[in-house]
């Protein structure tokens, strides 16, 4: 059973994501339903599992301990798709 959300999310990005369902042939309630199932999988594991070639890479790259990983990772993913 389908449920109406409501959601305050910052112009904007309602546009960027508006566009990048249109390309993708997707509806955005689609889009955001599979990623809330995603993120709430009981599986979360099973996503992460590293092949040998990328254990194997692990330690390779040195970073600053000053950057933040995950906003830096948003800001590039936020770049590529929206």
């Amino acid at each position: 059973m389908n449920t109406k959300l409501t959601l305050n999310i910052e112009r904007g990005l309602i546009n960027k994501a508006k566009k990048y369902a249109r390309n993708q042939h997707r509806s955005l309630s689609d889009i955001v339903e599979n990623y809330l199932s995603l993120i709430t999988s009981h599986r979360k594991r099973d996503r992460f599992k590293l092949t040998s070639n990328i254990r194997s890479l692990k330690g390779t790259v040195k970073v600053s301990k000053k950057i933040n990983y995950k906003k830096e990772l948003a800001k590039s993913l936020s770049n590529k798709y929206l």
